[in-house]
């Protein structure tokens, strides 16, 4: 942990909030101790069995990284919790668009995690957020938008005093101990599952368009939508998930497995659990029934492709790749550094696959939605995000590129 005296760093508040969003969302969602406790298993297997088995990272850091998700609804929200992940030394990496999707998803999305190598080794928690478009015609109609603008601006995600606490530690990059347990209090609230009542109408109304969007405006709040641990080994995690007898997704997203080495980033999930949940009905009485959008995703990391190894990859597949580290760093197809012995050290892949990304949330999706392909989309890219942000968007193959070249000596 990094502390100087009581004072509590970025580093070290990164740390204690992926530890403490695990502890939640454990007791929330129990399938996913066991989702850790099998990762745990089998990255000690390989561990035994492969002595390169910690070529993409020390097991320390496997064993400790989690990536997680939250869906948001309004450009404020996102600059707000840009604060939140800031003060944790989490800055936004890359854009997404789901909305061209199969089925299509009315998100855009960025990453927020550290940038420079010795924070990610200390601990790369990670957390994909989402952002509904609410303008978007395709999902969503005049009427439907303005209710929906309506209902995101009567809410209120993040308390004042976690903004300011979030604020204070950017200005200062420490916070006192007793301030920062306190951040971690109020962070770990705000994204822990309420308990107050689901408007059933109004929720089923935007589960007709996308049970994402279902999610993220049919609630009065926010939650960790998963929490996934790294593995060293997909394959062999989800045959050991079934032998626990828990229901998985009907395959693993991204590369396939092969002999070459590991590229970008294999992920799969169990299936969405029916969670009891407070709905209240038209006649204002509650009642207790089940939803399900929460879910236990894995992923394993491989190397970072640069953009000509990712069109190739993205064009024709692992095929379209080499078999050796040495053949991709020669061909500037993927990203290595060199060790003290002048070896090929490959540089993991820390971001995300909008395909697989997509994948998930499909696979877990009560209903496909729907969308009309005809009506105008709204305009979302990187500079709009950049703006909304209020903070530099970072391009994820410039760090690589930068961290290649600091690596070379270039």
């Amino acid at each position: 942990m990094s502390t100087d005296g009581d004072a509590v760093t970025p580093t070290r508040l990164r740390t204690d909030l992926a530890r403490s969003l695990s502890q939640l969302y454990g007791t929330e969602v129990p399938a996913y101790t066991t989702l850790v406790e099998v990762s745990e298993q089998v990255n000690r297997d390989v561990l035994a069995a492969d002595p390169d088995a910690e070529r993409l990272g020390s097991i320390e850091r496997v064993t400790a990284e989690r990536h997680g998700a939250i869906r948001l609804g309004t450009p404020q929200e996102l600059a707000q919790v840009a604060r939140i992940f800031g003060a944790c030394g989490m800055y936004p990496v890359g854009f997404y668009d789901l909305r061209d999707a199969t089925p299509a998803i009315p998100v855009v999305s960025t990453a927020f995690r550290p940038l420079d190598r010795d924070e990610l080794a200390q601990n790369p928690f990670r957390v994909f957020t989402s952002l509904l478009v609410v303008d978007d015609r395709r999902f969503f109609d005049a009427r439907l938008e303005a209710e929906l603008t309506e209902f995101l601006a009567a809410r209120t995600l993040f308390p004042g005093e976690l903004l300011e606490l979030a604020d204070l530690m950017e200005q200062q990059h420490r916070l006192t101990a007793e301030q920062g347990e306190r951040f971690i209090e109020l962070a770990t609230a705000a994204f822990a599952l309420s308990p107050e009542p689901v408007d059933r109408a109004w929720y089923s109304r935007l589960e007709e368009v996308s049970s994402v969007a279902a999610d993220i405006g049919g609630v009065a709040s926010t939650h960790i939508n998963h929490l996934t641990p790294r593995v060293l080994d997909i394959d062999e995690l989800y045959r050991r998930m079934g032998e626990r007898g828990i229901e998985m997704i009907d395959r693993i997203q991204g590369p396939p497995r092969t002999d070459q080495p590991d590229v970008l980033l294999r992920q799969t999930s169990f299936r969405a659990l029916a969670e009891p949940r407070r709905f209240r009905e038209p006649d204002g009485s509650i009642v207790v029934d089940s939803l399900r959008v929460r879910f236990g995703e894995v992923e394993q990391r491989g190397v970072a492709l640069t953009p000509t190894g990712r069109q190739a990859y993205d064009d024709h597949g692992i095929a379209a790749l080499p078999d050796t580290d040495e053949q991709l760093d020669a061909l500037d197809l993927a990203y290595y550094t060199r060790d003290e012995a002048g070896g090929l050290r490959p540089i993991v892949y820390e971001d995300f696959l909008p395909k697989s990304a997509a994948g998930i949330f499909a696979s877990n999706l009560t209903g496909e939605g729907r969308s009309n392909a005809g009506e105008r989309s709204a305009r979302r890219d990187a500079p709009w995000m950049r703006d909304v942000l209020g903070r530099e968007l970072h391009d994820p193959y410039d760090l690589y590129a930068a961290e290649r070249s600091a690596g070379r000596g270039d």
